[in-house]
């Protein structure tokens, strides 16, 4: 398998282990993430994902395999519900996720990248959504996660030509948080920041979060619940204590 998961600590490291096709997503690939991200979901000592390439993040599907896997109505449907499936399972894990962006970010790797919480890139990563060089129609689901980071206007640009930007203005229309020389590492700090913040705090701003971008603002049972738990939880006590004792908190 081209994808390995490894644990240090509070973080789970995926990383995308093909580099003779510059990391491109096959579809046992693809089908195999769900699984994968389940395990990090249900360790409870695993607090946050990041996902990586190797010498490049993903050049996207391997489309050497459509004139076999997607030569047909039927093996469409089941590619993109494998791309769908593997997609979700990133957007919609619990913990916090960070794409760690090196080399090449384009097509199906660039949606990998865009489920992530945060997205972290090489000052010469390349970044690129290129169905329309493909007569493929973009899913719905990765195209808002697009606009959300992006906005309408530059989704229509990306989507519309499929060019290929450059890192530099990835950043500047808010596709990456953060341009660094090594983002791997960069990513890696990150990590360990959010892992030892209070876990009770980080999986309330992500669920509300999230709700807010699906156009939910209402503050349901559901997010009292949240509130209620917060406050009553043990790393609200220690977060006080460790304030008024003047020391870092221990959560």
């Amino acid at each position: 398998m081209s994808l390995r998961l490894e644990t240090d600590g509070h973080v789970a490291t995926l990383t995308i282990d093909r580099p003779a096709k510059r990391n491109a997503m096959s579809f046992d690939m693809w089908s195999a993430l769900p699984a994968l991200l389940g395990k990090v979901d249900d360790a409870d000592d695993l607090r946050v994902l990041v996902i990586r390439g190797t010498d490049h993040f993903s050049a996207g599907a391997d489309i050497s395999e459509f004139t076999t896997l997607r030569a047909d109505p039927d093996g469409v449907r089941r590619y993109g519900a494998a791309v769908h499936a593997g997609e979700r399972a990133i957007a919609t894990l619990a913990k916090p996720t960070i794409a760690a962006v090196t080399g090449v970010c384009v097509g199906g790797g660039c949606e990998l990248a865009l489920a992530c919480d945060l997205r972290v890139a090489a000052d010469d990563a390349r970044f690129g959504i290129t169905p329309a060089k493909l007569g493929i129609v973009y899913s719905a689901t990765s195209t808002k996660r697009l606009v959300d980071a992006v906005g309408p206007s530059w989704a229509r640009q990306i989507l519309f030509t499929g060019e290929i930007l450059d890192a530099a203005t990835a950043l500047r229309i808010g596709l990456v948080n953060e341009l660094c020389p090594d983002p791997v590492a960069r990513a890696t700090e990150l990590a360990a920041t959010m892992a030892s913040r209070s876990q009770v705090s980080v999986r309330g701003a992500k669920t509300i979060i999230g709700r807010i971008t699906d156009g939910r603002f209402d503050e349901d049972e559901s997010v009292h619940a949240l509130y209620e738990s917060s406050v009553t939880s043990g790393d609200y006590a220690e977060g006080v204590r460790a304030f008024l004792e003047k020391r870092p908190p221990r959560f």
